[in-house]
């Protein structure tokens, strides 16, 4: 059983995890202070599996039960500099997953939208979320539709490796929505940014990244729950 003088060593060891963490993603070169505040905050240990604790803050993928994994976090903080979110912006994330990625999304005051095909692992993830603070409206659903319902979106991002295009915001002034998306097949992916310049069926601008490596998205019937 444990005691809350072991609760707050266990508080005080995690953060200091969390800390080693936010270094090592700068020295890897991630730059922008609100994602790296962000990920200081989450606290990751939350969203893995308890026999993989002890590593939840090394920089690497875990598994969260059916063939899933919680990305790694130099992954979720790449993916989440390039859609360069700003406070109240409306963001869509395809593949709920461990919640890991809309848990930073909402340190960063964004409004998330997710969306996950599994849905006992989405039932699990929505406990943790609100267990733990974080408003995400969350859908059971296939990813590679989007949501409509709640379009257009500021960002879009793919956590798995979706034809979303037309549900980013036009531009208003500045640029319109970013989608950001891992784009190959599965011995590989390229981390891809397409922006929304207009409102046109090609208006839209493409930036490739560096290279990853995602699982599969998964499509299927339209059944949903919310």
């Amino acid at each position: 059983m444990s005691t809350p003088a072991s609760n707050d060593h266990d508080a005080r060891t995690f953060r200091r995890r969390r800390n080693r963490l936010v270094q090592a993603l700068y020295d890897r070169g991630i730059q922008n202070q609100r994602v790296l505040d962000a990920i200081g905050a989450v606290p990751r240990h939350k969203f893995v599996e308890p026999a993989f604790r002890d590593r939840a803050y090394d920089d690497e993928a875990l598994p969260i039960g059916l063939n899933q994994t919680i990305s790694q976090p130099f992954t979720v903080a790449y993916q989440t500099s390039l859609l360069e979110v700003d406070p109240q912006d409306r963001i869509l994330e395809v593949g709920t997953g461990s919640g890991y990625q809309a848990a930073v999304l909402c340190e960063m005051e964004a409004r998330v939208f997710s969306i996950e095909r599994h849905e006992e692992l989405l039932e699990r993830t929505r406990t943790l979320l609100d267990e733990l603070g974080y408003a995400v409206r969350t859908r059971h659903g296939d990813g590679t539709n989007g949501w409509p319902a709640f379009a257009p979106f500021d960002g879009i991002v793919v956590t798995a490796a979706a034809p979303l295009l037309h549900q980013l915001r036009e531009p208003n002034g500045i640029d319109g929505g970013r989608l950001v998306i891992p784009v190959g097949k599965s011995d590989g992916q390229t981390m891809t940014r397409v922006v929304r310049t207009g409102s046109g069926p090609d208006d839209y601008q493409r930036e490739e990244f560096h290279n990853f490596r995602f699982v599969p998205l998964v499509e299927g019937d339209d059944s949903e729950s919310e």
